[in-house]
């Protein structure tokens, strides 16, 4: 046993005094009351057992947690990929999902043993913004229909019309609008809280607010939904072998690619943000990753949320001032005390309430501070935002992202291939000669054979394309075949002039 102490020291991080386990402690407690209003509240959006978000918080903890990487960035099921993980449930069940988280976890773990983690940080933040805003928007507009107990659509163009009638058929029932109330109620609590600094200080404002509506709830036995509680033992359900052959479709492969591109590059991005907010060790982000694939590789095995790293509860930790990796640990050990000890309590607490969790960390993920100055300093990044949002909410995820980071290849390949045309004169019996100077890509075809056809046209030209520094297959066909084409045009004018010439010599005789 004594051989273990050493080994568990050195993963948690550098020893320390009581100073520093009693700081870990005491974040530990403050990311686990951040922690659990939203796992369940994730696991219950995403159309699984409340149990199942808190099983990715336990293993999030424990195993990722537990892992190198990033020291104090806290892990677990996160607002970002809900709208995908119900689309996988709803498709493929509960067993497919495994399989999905599993695979996914997979190709994180290989990404990262081939150092790849270090490549997500090439992405457009634009793209990630764009994406966060979409999820974020759909996310919205899901929990706007549980907010009164009501049955949300399943596409997001659909969630979104169907929001008038939403509030006509509220309006005429007075359980929705008290179920009504009760989110809004935890939409404003969550929003003052963090101001009143004393009760911020005791509870974070998640727990704070759907403790409240908890307690209203049962005080006045108002007549919502509520939680469905299934235990922590029967909420762990591994997938079968059956569940496996959904593998050889494509709709479930490009499923996973979603997974496994959005849950890196979520964990990594924050992983990133995180850094900013301490003064201790600099992410490894393949470590991260690796860690990230583990976890992941764990939740798939007992049928559980995928996970990613999340700012909200990182930050929380942070300011609540963990000095190692002990903290996010211990945060695992309380999910599991309380998932194992206490699972009726979550029975009493209003799924309305927990809509109101989810309104506000979709309205979060929107990133409305940076619109304006990025439509003002970089339009073409707001231009890629703004489709990519409105691509995931019009198609779904997969295509919205794609889309996105089509048109940022696209951006950057018109922003970098820029080309003009010199032109020197050697002399009247010499060909002009024709310098091309630059990027040439086919984005810029156009204006470079602009520039070119404004050339005379009676005047051999000599192309000289040393100046480029690139040139891809289209412009460089495009180019041999304009000298050719203007050459022969060229020869013939000489020759027309020529040959008029001649004739007012002869008449002139």
């Amino acid at each position: 046993m004594k051989t273990l102490f050493p080994y568990v020291r050195a993963r948690l991080g550098p020893p320390g005094g009581p100073g520093t386990l009693r700081a870990d402690f005491t974040a530990s407690l403050v990311v686990f009351l951040v922690a659990l209003p939203l796992c369940v509240g994730v696991a219950v959006a995403s159309g699984v057992p409340a149990e199942v978000g808190l099983i990715t918080g336990i293993v999030g903890g424990l195993v990722t947690g537990f892992l190198p990487g990033s020291s104090l960035q806290v892990s677990g099921p996160a607002a970002g990929l809900t709208v995908l993980v119900y689309e996988a449930v709803k498709t493929y069940g509960l067993g497919g999902l495994g399989v999905l988280v599993l695979v996914a976890g997979l190709l994180q773990l290989a990404m990262g043993a081939l150092r790849l983690g270090r490549w997500f940080r090439a992405i457009s933040v634009s793209v990630v913004q764009g994406m966060l805003a979409g999820i974020g928007l759909v996310l919205i507009a899901g929990q706007l229909y549980a907010l009164t107990d009501a049955k949300a659509p399943s596409s997001g163009p659909d969630k979104l019309l169907g929001l008038g009638g939403l509030a006509v058929d509220t309006l005429s029932d007075s359980t929705a609008l008290t179920a009504l109330g009760i989110g809004t109620a935890t939409v404003l609590v969550l929003a003052l809280w963090p101001k009143w600094r004393a009760g911020a200080r005791v509870l974070p404002a998640p727990l704070a607010a759907v403790l409240l509506a908890t307690v209203a709830t049962g005080v006045f036995g108002l007549p919502v939904a509520r939680i469905e509680v299934q235990g922590l033992l029967a909420s762990v359900q591994p997938p079968g072998l059956d569940d496996f052959g959904g593998l050889a479709s494509v709709g479930m492969l490009g499923t996973v690619l979603a997974f496994t591109l959005i849950a890196s590059a979520e964990s990594l991005f924050s992983a990133a943000a995180v850094d900013r907010l301490h003064e201790g060790p600099r992410t490894d982000y393949d470590k991260e990753l690796m860690a990230q694939g583990a976890g992941n590789t764990v939740c798939g095995v007992l049928g559980a949320l995928p996970m990613t790293a999340v700012i909200v509860r990182s930050s929380a930790n942070v300011s609540a001032g963990a000095r190692t990796k002990a903290s996010r640990v211990l945060h695992g050990v309380w999910l599991l005390i309380f998932a194992a000890a206490f699972p009726a309590a979550l029975e009493l607490i209003p799924v309305s309430a927990l809509a109101g969790v989810l309104v506000h960390a979709g309205w979060k993920l929107i990133p409305l501070k940076s619109l304006v100055p990025m439509w003002r300093e970089h339009r073409a990044e707001a231009v890629v935002l703004g489709v990519t949002a409105l691509a995931i909410v019009i198609t779904d995820m997969f295509q919205g992202v794609l889309l996105g980071l089509l048109m940022s290849v696209v951006k950057t390949a018109w922003e970098t291939s820029h080309v003009h045309v010199e032109t020197e004169d050697p002399g009247a019996e010499l060909p002009l000669q024709v310098i091309v100077l630059g990027n040439a890509t086919f984005l810029r075809l156009p204006k470079l054979q602009d520039q070119l056809d404004a050339l005379p046209a009676d005047r051999r030209v000599e192309l000289r394309l040393e100046g480029l520094r690139h040139v891809d297959h289209a412009c460089g066909l495009a180019l041999s075949t304009w000298e050719e084409q203007h050459n022969k045009a060229a020869g013939r004018a000489e020759a027309a002039s020529g040959a008029r010439s001649e004739e007012r010599s002869g008449v002139a005789g």
